[in-house]
């Protein structure tokens, strides 16, 4: 069972035929799982933490001009920030400790630190995952953690996901239309009842949608694990350039902690 429908996730994927395109999709994972652990680990009071973030920054910003991802399409990847941007902003209003004046307002200076750290963490974070699925289809990538011995069952059910969340995304756009020509126009508690009656319907389509899925699959000859192609074994080069970027992550790291 393909992708072909999944357009939500497929299309944050750019066909390219980029070095960094090429390079297998367990590698790229583990690279951009290895880069967000050394950003997580760099401590954000150290004095040197704002260079290193820009570092960082620029590794991931290399990386993205290799694979030919404008910023448009970085900063659309970073909308999922959001939370932790209101998180960050709030945090030198509610922390304790020393007091700085920053624009009329009292901030805590220990809570400027960690809201900026914060901030600049999920920031990185969240634009070399933007780089790996700009880079990576998304069969790409369900086949790469298959590789990384993630468990077969999960990597089926987030196969599933992938191909039917437009499909219940339509399912509940058509309700929504079906509301709204009947004259429903929201607000008040006979709207929350409204909402929750459409949540639970939703939920009962979804599932029954599922279990026709599964009958059809099941008389198509299923046996636990789903046909397709695999990932073949990436050599050493590959390899090696995909770690290149947690690599110089790391000695970006340790030079600040060496020097600072």
């Amino acid at each position: 069972m393909g992708v072909t429908h999944g357009g939500t996730l497929t299309a944050r994927y750019l066909p390219g035929t980029s070095v960094v395109h090429r390079l297998p999709p367990q590698a790229k994972l583990l690279a951009v799982l290895g880069f967000a652990v050394v950003v997580v680990a760099t401590p954000v009071h150290a004095g040197w933490a704002p260079a290193a973030y820009t570092a960082y920054l620029l590794l991931v910003l290399g990386v993205a001009t290799a694979a030919g991802i404008g910023p448009g399409r970085l900063a659309r990847g970073l909308v999922v920030e959001i939370p932790f941007v209101a998180f960050a902003l709030l945090l030198p209003v509610v922390a304790r400790g020393p007091r700085v004046d920053v624009l009329g307002l009292s901030l805590s200076e220990s809570g400027l630190a960690a809201g900026g750290g914060l901030l600049a963490k999920a920031t990185l974070s969240i634009l070399a995952a933007t780089v790996l699925a700009a880079t990576t289809e998304p069969r790409s990538l369900l086949r790469g953690l298959e590789r990384l011995r993630l468990p077969h069952l999960l990597v089926q059910i987030l196969m599933f996901m992938i191909r039917y969340a437009d499909v219940v995304g339509s399912e509940l756009h058509r309700m929504r239309v079906a509301r709204e020509s009947r004259g429903f126009t929201g607000g008040g508690v006979r709207g929350l009842r409204v909402m929750a009656a459409t949540a639970g319907a939703l939920f009962v389509r979804s599932y029954e949608r599922g279990e026709r899925v599964h009958l059809a699959m099941l008389s198509r000859g299923y046996s636990g694990s789903m046909p397709g192609g695999r990932v073949v074994p990436a050599g050493a080069r590959p390899w090696a350039l995909a770690l290149s970027l947690p690599a110089a992550a790391v000695a970006v790291l340790l030079t600040g902690a060496l020097v600072g």
